[in-house]
């Protein structure tokens, strides 16, 4: 490795980033070190730093530099693993480093000086080889978003409020997913891949990383080590062609060829794929517990098991089977229309009742959609009772089919618990604890969460209280 850093930048730089990204460094010829930068102020008053284009011009010949910019962003993690999880914005001070983007709590000033690797541990890390970027405004109700999708099917987005700093940051990751997918980038690819399908161990033996490494191991006789060598670069290009001509899960999605899980799936798509304006789960759930639950001391607000809870997500969520190589198996039927909550490992109704908080819980977005959120808590707040209750049926009326369908149905579920408040105890402003915050909350978690909640339990309580007069007494196929 070229010495183009002292021995102290590149301690800072691993202590920063972590001993893998420092191996990675190391492993790729990497020079570490930190360019001059500039300052950039944008319209909002953040700061943003990038390498200076005559810096990245000087330097030594094969010498790639590490830090190509900084500054601070909005972040959001929407997916792990191909699985959808709930928006969280929060401000980030976001690094681009060598073949990697890393995420560090906002630091209380942002200027070059007050900044170093070396101060902060970061938060998290994303490696952008074989990674896919995307704008992505049509994702939040906020404006310049893009969409970043890594190749373990994490994906993040990343917003800014000036347009010209986000348009900058998208150029310059993509310019760096660019120069990635040219400097070899089969091997990493894969071995992501591989990882996920259990199979690592047959890059593991290559031998590959240990010639990189200076190979410390002790070596084979020449002619078994060459036919070992020769055998495993036979499978590992075998093993790159299918995984470059496999299709990755998002375009499966889209053809309607994988289908998403139950718990975690919008709902808009479930109700569409089960040909259904509520979800199948949701109505076993309800029908389960009017069957044998409207009695029980504390329906919905006693908590059941949550290892049992959890094994009955997975049964739920298990119409999707993945293979140890790769592939998506489905069974013959939906697995909801063979469960049987009647099962006696299901005996415990605060397991049902359970699961079906958690299904909405996890809800990408929430029963109530995010844009009503603020309308419906200013109705909350009007004085006049008519008035409140006229605007609310509005509202709900304008949500769309799945959710106006799925929120009738769930409400007028939870009047038949209150009907039974003498022996459960759920009474109106119980059940509005309890499915506030369950059923409605905002994009955006402010410092105002107490605040939002009383209105959010107002909100389901009027629901409850004025059925007929916001619902009318539909008795459609869809309730």
């Amino acid at each position: 490795m070229q010495h183009a850093a002292s021995s102290e930048a590149l301690s800072s730089a691993s202590d920063a980033l972590g001993d893998a990204h420092y191996r990675s460094s190391i492993s790729q010829s990497y020079s570490m070190f930190l360019p001059s930068q500039e300052q950039r102020a944008s319209a909002n008053g953040k700061s943003d730093y990038s390498l200076e284009e005559s810096d990245s011009s000087t330097d030594t010949e094969g010498v790639t530099p590490e830090l190509e910019k900084a500054g601070l962003l909005n972040k959001t993690k929407i997916a792990e693993g191909g699985r959808k999880l709930r928006k969280n914005w929060n401000p980030s001070w976001v690094v681009l480093v060598g073949n990697s983007l890393v995420f560090f709590k906002d630091p209380k000033s942002q200027n070059p000086d007050s900044w170093k690797p070396g101060n902060s541990r970061p938060e998290s890390s994303v490696d952008l080889r074989g990674a896919q970027l995307q704008w992505a405004n049509d994702l939040s109700s906020r404006k310049n978003v893009f969409k970043l999708r890594t190749v373990t099917g994490n994906e993040f987005l990343l917003q800014s409020e000036t347009e010209l700093l986000i348009r900058e940051w998208y150029r310059t990751i993509q310019n760096v997913i660019d120069r990635l997918d040219k400097e070899n980038p089969l091997d990493n690819v894969l071995q992501y891949s591989l990882r996920r399908a259990g199979s690592v161990e047959m890059l593991d033996q290559s031998g590959d990383e240990d010639e990189t490494r200076g190979g410390n191991k002790t070596s084979l006789p020449r002619s078994a080590s060459n036919l070992e060598s020769s055998e495993h670069k036979r499978v590992k290009s075998r093993l790159k062609k299918l995984i470059l001509r496999r299709p990755p899960l998002q375009t499966l999605q889209e053809k309607g060829l994988i289908k998403d899980q139950v718990f975690g799936c919008g709902l808009e798509l479930l109700c569409e794929r089960e040909k259904s304006c509520v979800p199948q789960f949701v109505r076993k759930c309800t029908d389960t517990v009017e069957r044998r639950g409207l009695e029980t001391d504390g329906i919905y607000r006693v908590s059941g098991n949550l290892a049992v809870i959890q094994k009955l997500r997975f049964s739920v969520n298990h119409e999707r089977a993945v293979t140890t190589d790769g592939r998506y198996l489905f069974p013959e039927d939906l697995v909801q229309e063979r469960l049987d909550l009647d099962d006696p490992q299901w005996e415990d109704i605060h397991v049902i009742t359970g699961a079906l908080k958690l299904f909405f819980r996890e809800l990408p977005e929430p029963l109530v959609p995010y844009e009503f959120f603020q309308d419906i808590v200013e109705t909350v707040k009007l004085s006049d009772h008519e008035e409140k209750v006229e605007r609310l049926k509005l509202l709900v009326l304008s949500m769309p089919p799945p959710n106006h369908h799925t929120l009738r149905h769930m409400i007028r579920h939870l009047r038949r618990v209150m009907e039974c408040s003498d022996s459960n105890r759920m009474t109106t402003q119980n059940i509005g604890i309890v499915f506030g915050p369950t059923l409605m909350r905002p994009e955006n978690e402010s410092g105002n969460m107490a605040f939002n909640m009383v209105y959010q339990n107002q909100a389901v309580e009027l629901l409850l209280s004025q059925y007929l007069q916001i619902f009318g007494d539909e008795q459609t196929g869809a309730s």
